[in-house]
This record gives C-alpha cells, sequence and structure tokens, in this order.
C-alpha cells in the first residue's frame, strides 16, 4: 500500500478552505439562522396578535366605561323606572290614570303577560287624546320617566285641525318575580321552557 504524503498546494489549500467556510455556512444557515429567523417571525406575529387583543380589549374598557357614565348619569338624575314585584298591574293601572288624567279621552288594552326567567313583560295598548301637541309630548314624558319601569314603542301621532293630538303606542311594563307572590295568571317561564 502506498500512502499519501504529498502536500497541499496553495490552490488546493484555498479550495479547501472555501469548501470549509461553505460548509460552515450552510450548518450555520441551516441550524441557527433558519431557526433564529422562524422563533423571531413566529414572536412577531404573536406581538402584532397581543396589540390586536389589547386594542379591543381597550376598546371595550372604553364602551364600558361610556356605558357605565350613561347609567351613573341615569341613576343619578332618577331617571330609570322602577321595576316592581309581579303582580303590579293594579299599581300600574294607577299610575297610567294619573298620567292620563289631563286627557280629552283615553283608552287601554292588556295583552297577555309574558315571562322570561324573573322577568315579567306586560305589554299594552294606549291611544289618548290631549289638547295639544305639548300636552301630548308631556304624557310620553311622564309615562317614560315615571315610578314604573316602562318602555315605549310604535308611537303614532295625529293632530286634528282644532290642534288636539291624538296618540296611539305601543308601551310594555317590567315587572320581576324577585318578591312577587305567583298566581294563577303568571304564564310559563319561556326561558326554562326554551332549555
Amino acid at each position: 500500500m502506498k500512502s499519501m504524503n504529498r502536500e497541499f498546494t496553495l490552490r488546493e489549500k484555498l479550495l479547501l478552505l472555501v469548501l470549509a467556510l461553505v460548509l460552515v455556512g450552510l450548518v450555520y444557515y441551516q441550524f441557527v439562522d433558519k431557526n433564529v429567523r422562524g422563533t423571531l417571525a413566529g414572536h412577531i406575529a404573536e406581538a402584532d396578535q397581543l396589540q390586536a387583543d389589547l386594542d379591543i380589549a381597550q376598546a371595550q374598557l372604553m364602551h364600558l366605561t361610556t356605558v357605565q357614565s350613561s347609567l351613573n348619569a341615569v341613576e343619578e338624575a332618577g331617571k330609570y323606572g322602577w321595576m316592581g314585584s309581579y303582580n303590579s298591574s293594579k299599581e300600574e293601572l294607577a299610575f297610567l290614570n294619573g298620567v292620563l288624567a289631563d286627557t280629552l279621552q283615553y283608552s287601554i288594552s292588556f295583552a297577555n303577560v309574558t315571562r322570561s326567567g324573573n322577568q315579567i313583560r306586560r305589554s299594552f295598548t294606549l291611544q289618548y287624546q290631549a289638547r295639544n301637541y305639548t300636552a301630548a309630548q308631556e304624557i310620553l314624558t311622564n309615562l317614560l320617566r315615571g315610578k314604573y319601569r316602562c318602555l315605549v314603542g310604535d308611537v303614532n301621532c295625529t293632530i286634528a285641525a282644532d290642534g288636539t293630538v291624538t296618540m296611539n303606542q305601543s308601551a310594555t311594563f317590567y315587572e320581576t318575580m324577585v318578591g312577587g307572590t305567583p298566581d294563577a295568571a303568571l304564564p310559563r317561564d319561556s326561558a326554562a321552557a326554551n332549555s
């Protein structure tokens, strides 16, 4: 067997050095650079997602702060109605009679009572005739800002040639079962039936 003891030329040494550098570069790229870039890209994407989540949370906080401020203002002004216990229908009817005392005429028609959990809705339609628009507006304001929680909807206003105003509207009184005494007229709980 012949052993090779020949010395590399300068050119061969340079080529081997370049090949070694290329191999080191490939190993570095494959095992270090790609992993670092991938990890960095993942962290950047995660940071972007966290920033988006933070922006959403800040917007929600701002909205909740605004809503809370509005609720506090309503509570301080006393412009919210009291939610009576079931069955407050006599008191609500007396309240309506008081609100409508200055009308020329009125009629009230109650619909069936509905129940969802502890919340009772007593819907009704109301028609009344007032002396003028200002009086009709005052009645509507008293109904909305009255003692009992009432939501008014579907308001139709007709002004006659003599200035009298006829109002047709639907509304709902809200009551709660908390502190209320169930009776035969209490409807089934629609929330329990749906679940």
